[in-house]
């Protein structure tokens, strides 16, 4: 099954920025988008809720305007993140911004609702579902999504357990339609990867962190610099939903990395994990794949970079 055009067209690589909680916002997204791959945001960022609507304005129209001087290098497009989950309680607010603005790519996490679904389609846009096992890539899949994010072992922030091998594999004996697969990609070589296993597109989100856009303080910025996959803790304790987490900001933050409880899953509230007494804005999340990050620059200098090592990869792999 071809990619819709939408993924296809406008893309310089084959590769989706993935939507950073806190860390993600207007000025990071247009600078994704104008590198040429699809940038993306948490619709929770924006706080409070009435900024989202002036965020999707400000984006919309860096876009259309740089589209208009650029005609031979069009921006490729944006996409915004929502929980879909019962304790997000803006959802309906956000989702009826997203109508108005015609947000070509929304991502939904959390849960699969038919409803989000109609509501994008009903002008034209796109639903990718994050995923991570098969289970719940059916679910999402019969109710609605147009596509599926593949969230395998070693992604940042709220990750699976599978192998991607295992984890494309066996969506690829049913489903032939958009995949995309996240999990400690971080090189234009693992870019490629991704498309021999299988996925259609490579969704990237701990290397953008390190970047002169991100909102993100720069002692983040340098943690993810001077660390590698061996400083990579997972636990559900923050949220109540399994993640992978830098283990010296849980240090600095006074426990002990290596003893987390665990949280009661039943008792989720991303929300108040966020912004209630016990915020853990200074838990930082990141996946395995950091190791590749050597400095902190421009998006546009990842996403070159990104582009010279996919095409040489490839080179590679056609002359053997």
């Amino acid at each position: 099954m071809a990619l819709p055009e939408i993924l296809e067209s406008k893309l310089r690589i084959p590769v989706v920025g993935a939507p950073l909680f806190i860390i993600s916002h207007p000025g990071l997204v247009v600078a994704q988008c104008k590198a040429g791959i699809v940038g993306s945001f948490p619709a929770l960022n924006a706080r409070p809720e009435t900024q989202l609507d002036d965020w999707l304005a400000e984006i919309t129209e860096n876009l259309r305007s740089h589209d208009e001087k650029n005609p031979d290098r069009p921006a490729a497009p944006f996409a915004v993140n929502q929980i879909v989950h019962r304790s997000n309680k803006r959802l309906e607010h956000d989702l009826a911004a997203c109508v108005k603005y015609k947000v070509p790519i929304v991502i939904s996490s959390l849960g699969a609702v038919p409803e989000v679904n109609q509501a994008i389609h009903s002008y034209g846009g796109i639903v990718l579902h994050d995923i991570i096992n098969n289970r719940h890539a059916n679910s999402a899949i019969r109710k609605g999504a147009d596509g599926l994010i593949a969230v395998a072992a070693g992604a940042g922030g709220h990750a699976g357990t599978l192998s991607p091998f295992a984890l494309v594999q066996e969506i690829r004996e049913w489903f032939d339609g958009p995949l995309l697969l996240s999990g400690a990609i971080a090189t234009g070589r693992a870019v490629l990867g991704a498309q021999v296993m299988g996925a259609d597109l490579a969704y990237i989100g701990s290397p953008f962190i390190a970047t002169d856009e991100a909102r993100a303080v720069e002692g983040y910025k340098q943690m993810i610099v001077e660390s590698a996959s061996s400083d990579i803790i997972y636990s559900n304790y923050f949220t109540g939903i399994a993640g992978n987490y830098l283990r010296p900001s849980i240090a600095k933050a006074g426990m002990d990395p290596d003893h987390l409880p665990d949280a009661d899953p039943t008792k989720m509230d991303f929300e108040a994990a966020t912004t209630g007494a016990k915020a853990w804005k200074d838990i930082w999340g990141c996946g395995q794949g950091i190791s590749a990050i050597k400095e902190i620059v421009p998006t546009s200098d990842l996403v070159a970079r990104l582009e010279r090592e996919y095409h040489a990869a490839k080179a590679a792999l056609c002359a053997t």
